[in-house]
C-alpha cells in the first residue's frame, strides 16, 4: 500500500523547517505524539501531576498493551524505561556470569555495551569473545554455531549497528541461541521503528529499544522486553518499592512481571507519547515503512557514489536505512557544518561509538544520513547536492 506522503509531512511540524536525515539519532516527533505530550503537561500544570496521572491511568496502563503489540510480546514481558540504555543495563547486569562463562558479541557492537561486558568481565572472570563475520560483513551464523560449547552465558548483538546500515541476522541466532538453552539479549535501538519486530520469529529472551528513534516518539523514553520464563528468573539489579513489594521488616517480593525492572517515578507524559508514537508507526505498517525507508537509503547511496572523493562505507547484502560516508578532505564535522548550513540535519559517527569495527577497518569518524518515510526523494537529492559542492 502507497503511503499517503503528502498527510504525512502534514503530520511532521519539522519538515517545514529542515531537511531531516538524522532519524537514527532522534526522529521528528509526528503532531499526535507531541498533541498528546502537551495535553498532559497542560493537565499536569492545571490539577498537579499525581492527579494527571491518576486521570489518565487507564491510558498509561495501555501503553504496555501497545509495546507488547508492537513486538509480538505478552504485556507482563514489558518494563517501560527513561531510555534503551537503561533498559539494556537493568537486564545485561541482572545476569550472572562467573569465571570462565563467554559472552559472544559481534566486531560492529555499540560501545555503551561493550564498556558493560569489560566491566563484568574484570568483575567476574568472564571473557568477552568476536563472532567471526560472514563476507558481507555481517555476523556469520555458521561461526556462532561452531563457537557454543557449555561454557557460553550470553549471546549479546546489536541488531543494526549505530553505523553502517548494516542488518545481522537476529533471526537466525536466536535458533542458535534456542537450540542450546543460552541466553540472547537483542540490542534493537536502530531496528524498532524501522522495521517489523517479532520477538517469537526472532527468539531473543531480551530485547531493548528507545522511542526516540525511528519509532519517532519522544526522547527520555524506552522498553525493556523479557521472555517471561528467563525474567522469573532474574533479579534487578537495582529495586525500588514500586518493582518490589516490601512484605515484611526484613524480606521483599520482586513484581511477577517486568516491571520489577522500572522505578517508581516516571515521565508520564512522555510515555504517553510514546504509546501515541507507536500507534502512529502501527496505523501506517512497519512493512510499509521498511520498504520505503530503505528505497530512500539506496537512493541515496547510488547519488552519493556518483560524487567523486566520497566513500561509502555500509556493510550487508540488504543494508538498512542508515548511510555511512566520508567526503575527501573535508572532516565529518565540516561536512555536517555544511549539510546544515544549507537546511540539512545528518549526524557523525566516531570510532569509539564502534571501536572494534572501526578499529579493524581503519574508519575515520564518518558522516551517517539517516533517512525515514516522510522523506522525499527531493529531501535525498538536496543532500547529495550539498555534498557535492563541498568540491
Amino acid at each position: 500500500m502507497a503511503l499517503d506522503l503528502d498527510r504525512l509531512r502534514a503530520e511532521t511540524p519539522g519538515v517545514a523547517h529542515r531537511i531531516h536525515l538524522n532519524n537514527a539519532g532522534a526522529s521528528l516527533m509526528p503532531a499526535p505524539v507531541l498533541e498528546t505530550m502537551i495535553a498532559h503537561l497542560r493537565r499536569e500544570a492545571e490539577i498537579g501531576g499525581y492527579e494527571a496521572a491518576a486521570e489518565a491511568s487507564e491510558r498509561i496502563d495501555s501503553i504496555y498493551d501497545q509495546v507488547a503489540r508492537l513486538i509480538g510480546a505478552s504485556r507482563d514481558e514489558i518494563a517501560l524505561t527513561p531510555n534503551a540504555t537503561v533498559a539494556w543495563q537493568m537486564a545485561f547486569y541482572a545476569l550472572s556470569f562467573r569465571e570462565g562463562d563467554r559472552i559472544l558479541t559481534t566486531r560492529a557492537e555499540y560501545g555503551a555495551n561493550f564498556v558493560a561486558y569489560l566491566q563484568v568481565a574484570r568483575r567476574t572472570g568472564a571473557v568477552i569473545e568476536i563472532i567471526p563475520d560472514d563476507a558481507s560483513g555481517a555476523l556469520d551464523p555458521d561461526a556462532l554455531e561452531r563457537m557454543i560449547d557449555g561454557r557460553v552465558r550470553l549471546i549479546s548483538i546489536t541488531w543494526i549497528p549505530t553505523n553502517g546500515g548494516l542488518v545481522n541476522p537476529a533471526a537466525e541466532v536466536g535458533r542458535i541461541a534456542k537450540a542450546h538453552g543460552i541466553a540472547y539479549l537483542l540490542d534493537a535501538c536502530q531496528a524498532v521503528g524501522q522495521m517489523p519486530v517479532d520477538v517469537e520469529a526472532i527468539g531473543c529472551d531480551i530485547l531493548s529499544a528507545p522511542g526516540r528513534k525511528f519509532l519517532r516518539g519522544p526522547r527520555g523514553t524506552g522498553f525493556l522486553y523479557v521472555r517471561r520464563e528467563l525474567m522469573m528468573r532474574l533479579e534487578p539489579p537495582m529495586i525500588d518499592h514500586d518493582g518490589a513489594h516490601w512484605a515484611a521488616p526484613d524480606r521483599y517480593e520482586l513484581r511477577p512481571d517486568a516491571r520489577r525492572f522500572e522505578s517508581w517515578e516516571n515521565n508520564y507524559a512522555a510515555r504517553l507519547g510514546l504509546g501515541a508514537a507507536i500507534d502512529y508507526a502501527l496505523a501506517i505498517g512497519l512493512a510499509e515503512i521498511e520498504t520505503r525507508s530503505r528505497a530512500l537509503a539506496s537512493q541515496l547511496r547510488d547519488l552519493l557514489a556518483e560524487i567523486p572523493g566520497v566513500k561509502l562505507y555500509d556493510l550487508g547484502r540488504d543494508p538498512a536505512a542508515i548511510v555511512s560516508f566520508s567526503v575527501a578532505r573535508h572532516d565529518a564535522s565540516a561536512v555536517k557544518r555544511h549539510a546544515a548550513e544549507h537546511g540539512i540535519n545528518v549526524s557523525t559517527s566516531s570510532p569509539s561509538s564502534t571501536l572494534l569495527d572501526a578499529t579493524a577497518r581503519n574508519l575515520p569518524t564518518l558522516v551517517r544520513a539517516s533517512p525515514h518515510y516522510f522523506n522525499t526523494r527531493e529531501d535525498i537529492e538536496a543532500l547529495a547536492r550539498g555534498v557535492r559542492t563541498l568540491g
